[in-house]
């Protein structure tokens, strides 16, 4: 992805550019916990949609013989033309979007990165040695290997797709963006179904060795 360079002269900007090049920056010398921040990306695409799943107006009678799922007028005779303001099929999703002033509750050192006795999903409420990558991994998506970032609330765009965090450009000034956040538990079950277990040694201690461990170490 390209990510545009800003602030200062063009000449503060080639030496920033050229104390950068080929090398990693970190994500904590942008971010840092309890800052707000926005998120650009491309939303999930679904394709052409009705009025109904697009614009969610409500379906007509049954009596309808016409269609249900339409919108039934679409205008007055005068102006001679269909509002913008009127629901009409269309793409749906696949759009570009910024959701400002998400709050970032964590800042986690990648399990690729961690030594022996780190724990990135650890915290003093929830002692457990677990990382942040849930039983199974996440869902299209896998492990977390590498430094990673916790925000509150929805993100858009797929698992797997380029997401541009910036800073707030208007900082809020309010109670939620002044708030302290202190994380006291982290689930890292399963996000395939109904998880219930943490860690994988917590669902051995349940179900005792499974067939294909006892085939693996030849128990019988």
């Amino acid at each position: 992805m390209e990510i545009q360079v800003n602030g200062g002269d063009i000449k503060t900007k080639v030496n920033f550019s050229r104390e950068k090049l080929e090398s990693p920056i970190e994500i904590s010398e942008v971010f840092s916990k309890n800052d707000m921040m926005d998120t650009i990306a491309v939303t999930k695409g679904h394709g052409t949609e009705g009025v109904i799943t697009r614009w969610g107006v409500t379906r007509l009678p049954r009596k309808s013989h016409r269609g249900l799922r339409k919108v039934a007028c679409i205008g007055a005779w005068h102006p001679a033309r269909v509002s913008y303001s009127v629901a009409r099929v269309g793409q749906n999703g696949y759009h570009h979007r910024t959701e400002k002033n998400k709050k970032i509750y964590l800042i986690g050192k990648g399990s690729s990165l961690l030594t022996n006795g780190e724990f990135n999903a650890k915290t003093n409420y929830d002692m457990t040695d677990k990382n942040i990558t849930p039983m199974g991994g996440f869902v299209r998506y896998g492990e977390v290997n590498e430094d990673f970032i916790m925000i509150k609330g929805s993100c858009p765009g797929l698992p797997k797709r380029p997401i541009t965090l910036r800073r707030s450009l208007i900082s809020p000034i309010g109670s939620m963006a002044k708030e302290e956040i202190e994380l006291k538990w982290i689930d890292t079950s399963s996000k395939m179904g109904h998880g219930r277990f943490q860690t994988k040694s917590e669902r051995l201690n349940y179900t005792g060795p499974l067939k294909k461990d006892k085939i693996k170490n030849r128990i019988f």
